[in-house]
């Protein structure tokens, strides 16, 4: 009797961790996976200690393109003046307005003529951009910079 105790608790245990589980698997389904896209625009640098920089471009996600409009400023030491067109991809976004927000970063550069710039950067919604571009201008940088991406 102790046997047949013992193996219908076990039975009905098994059963309540089962139903358990298929609960708590339906309430923490996974949200859809986060999808990537490219991006590509073009930025107007310039600076004396204090830079500015400001472009536009396009994002391409889900079969569509979306307009955007690039800011920033920098500090630290900034010299000149350049143009850079960058290309690239963003990852960790589910839909195309998560890539709006604020990116920052600590950088150096140099283009005497032309240059190539490489960086990766991160917002606050956790979307990334990784982006390499030609620099072309007089430009000399080291310094902490905020880019801001928003949506035209």
């Amino acid at each position: 009797m102790q046997t047949s105790s013992r193996r219908a608790f076990l039975s009905k245990m098994t059963l309540a961790a089962a139903a358990a589980l298929t609960v708590t698997s339906v309430g923490l389904s996974t949200p859809a996976a986060a999808a990537s896209g490219t991006i590509s625009f073009s930025i107007i640098k310039g600076g004396f200690f204090i830079g500015a920089e400001a472009g536009k471009g396009v994002l391409s996600f889900a079969g569509r393109r979306y307009p955007v409009s690039i800011g920033g400023i920098s500090g630290g030491l900034v010299f000149g003046a350049s143009e850079t067109r960058f290309h690239g991809t963003v990852t960790n976004i589910r839909r195309p307005t998560e890539v709006a927000g604020t990116y920052g970063a600590a950088g150096a550069g140099a283009a005497i003529i032309a240059g190539v710039r490489v960086i990766q950067l991160r917002n606050e919604k956790g979307a990334i951009l990784r982006l390499q571009g030609r620099q072309v201008g007089l430009m000399a940088n080291v310094d902490l910079s905020g880019l801001v991406i928003s949506m035209r």
